[in-house]
This record gives structure tokens, C-alpha cells and sequence, in this order.
């Protein structure tokens, strides 16, 4: 500033965009056309309609793909596996899910403790969740004590006979007095073939509080666990795995699984990978859409809306696969 108090004359002076060059718009390269546009559907039309109406553009086009990718595995007869979180459990799509594997859509599911807990008690009362704002401000938060005694009785079982974590789990609920067990993810799944593993990190679930809980019994359930999935991964060749709600711990433990594989002769090579989720994480990003795979995927959204539109899309998709094929045969 100069003595008199006037402040000195600006650096920068407005540019002047006289001679600033154009071109036509028609030779410019669009990425959005009226060809990609959704389409309008009356009310009472077919969820392929409505699958159909939808954009070619970002997010629909990437929920295409992914049930391409999936049904295109299925038709050669390569894995695919889903990971989730608990919040996917208790949105309701246990039963959609078991659907798939009921379908041979699903092939693996690999389950963080939080949606072991609730499928749990789904099986058991036919409801689940808890008011956690509520109670933890006199501590009863997760101290309920059908769910911790069960789970530490899974654990011990798992423990004891090297069956792992999911595998117990579903033999309580096939055994046990769970009237609701219909709508469990786990008891169907492996009920119908699919492979359940459950992975924990101890101290981040509501029944590692619980009386008598034994944390070597845990331990040595999710770790049986952990090498029945890192062999499922090693078997994954031109397979998929969607993770669908776990921010950190099952993209890491599948990040750890394709190195076990690959160290073992494995070449888990050729694999799509989809991340469904309300936000995009670091973790799963990093660790499932980019470096351990071929492609990644992801699908910005809710599960309870994402989840269904995928399955429909996927089943369509495979239905056309097979009547290709069939019509092949017959010439």
C-alpha cells in the first residue's frame, strides 16, 4: 500500500475472450444421447420393462454390467460371491440373497459378525436391530442373552470340530428351535450348497461382551473361516465378488485371501469385482475394484434398492444365456 493509502494497481486484469477459438458442435465427440435416454413405462408394467427404461448412462448402465458379468460367470460355471455387512441383513434382503443361492447365482457368501448377529436373530424371533442410541446410555446395548450365548455356543462347536464359523452356525439353526429360520440367509444358503464364512475382529461385535464368551473360540472360528475363503478364492478364475456394505474389514480380508491364493499356484485372474454401497470407501475401492482384479464395478445407492434390481437384472440375463443355448443346440 503507498503512503497516500491507495492500494497499487492489480497484478491480473480480466482476460479479453475475443480471440478465443470455437468449432462446430457437431464435431465434437457427445457422450450423452437421446438413444441413452430412459424411456417412459406405464404403471403395472413388468420389472423388465422397467429394467429396460432405465438410462444407459452411469449407474444403470453399471448395474447392467454387473449382472452381465455375473450371469456370464454363471453360464461357464465360475464362482460368485457376495460379502456383506450387517446393514444389508437388516434392510431385509436376507431372503432376496438366499433366493440367489437357492437359484446356483450365489455361490459363496462371506459375512462380517455384524450380519451373522442379525440373520441370527432373524432366524430366531423374525425381527432384529436395536435401538443403539437408546441403549447404550445405561448399557444394555447388545446384551441380550439368547444372541451371546448362542453365538459363543457356534463358536465353541466351530472351534472343537474345524467346521469354521459359518458352517456351525448353520447347523445351530438347522438344529436348534428357530422358527423363523425360513427367512435366515445363512441357513438357507447352506442349505442349498453355498458356502457361508463369517469373519470377525474382536471387541467389534455385540456378543464378544457377553459372559463366559471365550475369544480363542472365536479366533479359531473366524480363522478356519478365513482358509475355506482364501480356498474359494483361489477357485475364483473369471468369477465375481460384489461387496456389498463392508467399508473395511471384508475388503480387506479378501485383499488378503487373493494373496494367499495367488501364493499358493492360484492365478485368480480374470475377476470382476462390484461394490454396492450408500458411499464409495477408500477400502473397498483400493482393495475390491482395483488392485486384486481384472475389472471393478461400482454401484452408488441403498442395498434394499440396488440389491433387488441387481438380482432381477441378473436372472434375466441368465435366462437369456440358457435359451441362447438351447436354441443353438437345436440347429
Amino acid at each position: 500500500m503507498s503512503a497516500n493509502g491507495h492500494l497499487p494497481d492489480p497484478r491480473h486484469r480480466p482476460l479479453d475472450l475475443d480471440g478465443l477459438a470455437t468449432f462446430p458442435i457437431g464435431e465434437r465427440e457427445h457422450l450423452v444421447k437421446r438413444e441413452h435416454f430412459g424411456k417412459v413405462v406405464e404403471p403395472g408394467c413388468s420389472a423388465g420393462d422397467l429394467l429396460d427404461s432405465l438410462p444407459r448412462i452411469l449407474g444403470a448402465e453399471r448395474l447392467r454390467a454387473l449382472a452381465e458379468a455375473i450371469a456370464t460367470s454363471r453360464a461357464r460355471g465360475a464362482p460368485v460371491v457376495f460379502a456383506l455387512g450387517g446393514h444389508v441383513v437388516k434392510t431385509g434382503l436376507g431372503p432376496i440373497l438366499a433366493d440367489m443361492a437357492e437359484r446356483g447365482v450365489i455361490t459363496a457368501f462371506a459375512l462380517n459378525g455384524a450380519a451373522a448377529i442379525h440373520d441370527f436373530e432373524v432366524a430366531l424371533l423374525g425381527q432384529t436391530s436395536e435401538k443403539v442410541a437408546e441403549t447404550i446410555q445405561d448399557g444394555s446395548f447388545g446384551m441380550v442373552g439368547e444372541t451371546g450365548r448362542a453365538f459363543n455356543r457356534v463358536c465353541k462347536n466351530a472351534a472343537s470340530s474345524g467346521r469354521g464359523f459359518g458352517r456351525a452356525l448353520a447347523e445351530e439353526l438347522a438344529t436348534g428351535n428357530y422358527p423363523a429360520r425360513e427367512d435366515s440367509l445363512v441357513y438357507r444358503a447352506v442349505r442349498a450348497g453355498a458356502t457361508v464364512t463369517v469373519h470377525v475382529s474382536i471387541g467389534t461385535d455385540t456378543v464378544h461382551a457377553v459372559p463366559e464368551v471365550s475369544g480363542a473360540d472365536i479366533g479359531a472360528a473366524t480363522y478356519t473361516d478365513f482358509k475355506i475363503l482364501a480356498g474359494v478364492v483361489k477357485e475364483l478364475d473369471h468369477g465375481v465378488w460384489v461387496n456389498v456394505g463392508s467399508a473395511v474389514l471384508l475388503p480387506e480380508v479378501f485383499l488378503k485371501c487373493v494373496s494367499v491364493a495367488r501364493n499358493l499356484g492360484g492365478k485368480v485372474e480374470g475377476v470382476t469385482a462390484g461394490n454396492l454401497d450408500m458411499i464409495q470407501h477408500y477400502r473397498p475401492k483400493v482393495n475390491v475394484l482395483e488392485r486384486p482384479v481384472d475389472r471393478g464395478i461400482d454401484l452408488t445407492g441403498h442395498h434394499e434398492l440396488l440389491v433387488p434390481l441387481l438380482r432381477l437384472e441378473t436372472l434375466r440375463r441368465l435366462a437369456a444365456k440358457k435359451a441362447e443355448k438351447a436354441s443353438l443346440a437345436k440347429k
